[in-house]
Order: C-alpha cells, then sequence, then structure tokens
C-alpha cells in the first residue's frame, strides 16, 4: 500500500521522557517518514511524510501505545 504525502496527527499518551524516546524511536522505524513533532502537554503527535495514517498507528501500537485520531 503506498502512502501520498500526509501529515497524520494523533492523540498518545507520553508521561515520561522514556515513554518519548520509546515515541520517537519507534516513529524512527516508519519509512518515508519526514518529520515529527511530539506536543507533550496535550499528548499531540504529528508525523508527515510519504505516509499512511494506519502506518503510523501500527508503529506506535507496536510499542504498547494507545493510539487514537486526534479530534476523534
Amino acid at each position: 500500500m503506498d502512502g501520498c504525502w500526509q501529515v497524520v496527527e494523533l492523540k498518545v499518551g507520553m508521561h515520561c521522557d522514556r515513554c518519548i524516546k520509546s515515541i520517537k524511536k519507534a516513529i524512527k522505524t516508519i519509512d518515508d517518514m519526514e518529520s515529527y513533532q511530539l506536543e507533550k502537554e496535550t499528548n499531540k503527535v504529528t508525523v508527515t511524510g510519504n505516509i499512511t495514517p494506519e502506518e503510523v498507528v501500527k508503529a506506535l501500537q507496536k510499542i504498547g501505545k494507545t493510539v487514537t485520531y486526534w479530534g476523534e
């Protein structure tokens, strides 16, 4: 499944530096990920690139994170 250029916004619990490190590491494994931003105060993760929302969700669920789409 080919992605197209997208900005994916998700809500992911990040409560400590260890959580944040593992989220960053998981995001960096996504093929064609261009950039990402974590907002600890709002638990918002924004990932940009030639990706699909499903790829990002799967990468974060693989490390045991509960993920919901931003705005749901």
